[in-house]
């Protein structure tokens, strides 16, 4: 009966941990039009995560961005190529969760891409 049990939660743990596996892209037209729908719908009323971490924070004004991102989904840099109506501490706050950010696939290793992205508060 133990071993029915053990080898049924182990099946059941490994199911879990499969279906969280990244989907791995390798075009670079494909990889940006994949970040940009996804912060696309972390800036979406009223359940965005960036829409949402913007109303607590408060961040105000319109900020044209280039994001880095690498390997797994993560953004590795983030430079600010040009503001409206912005203040420093918004801008700041902004770009320290947008390296927190990761997105929901995988690249290929050691290779970096970079896009511009406009985000409006």
């Amino acid at each position: 009966m133990k071993n029915i049990l053990i080898i049924s939660l182990f099946l059941l743990l490994n199911q879990g941990l499969m279906a969280q596996e990244r989907k791995l892209i390798e075009s670079k037209e494909e990889i940006i039009q994949q970040a940009t729908l996804e912060l696309d719908k972390a800036m979406e009323a009223p359940e965005g995560v960036l829409y949402v971490f913007g109303q607590e924070k408060k961040i105000t004004g319109e900020y044209t961005l280039q994001l880095t991102i690498r390997d797994k989904g993560n953004v590795v840099s983030v430079f600010v190529a040009d503001k409206k109506d912005w203040n420093i501490p918004s801008q700041n706050s902004l770009k320290d969760k947008l390296l927190d950010f990761r997105f929901s696939f995988k690249m290929p290793k050691n290779k970096d891409y970079k896009f511009t992205y406009v985000f409006k508060f």
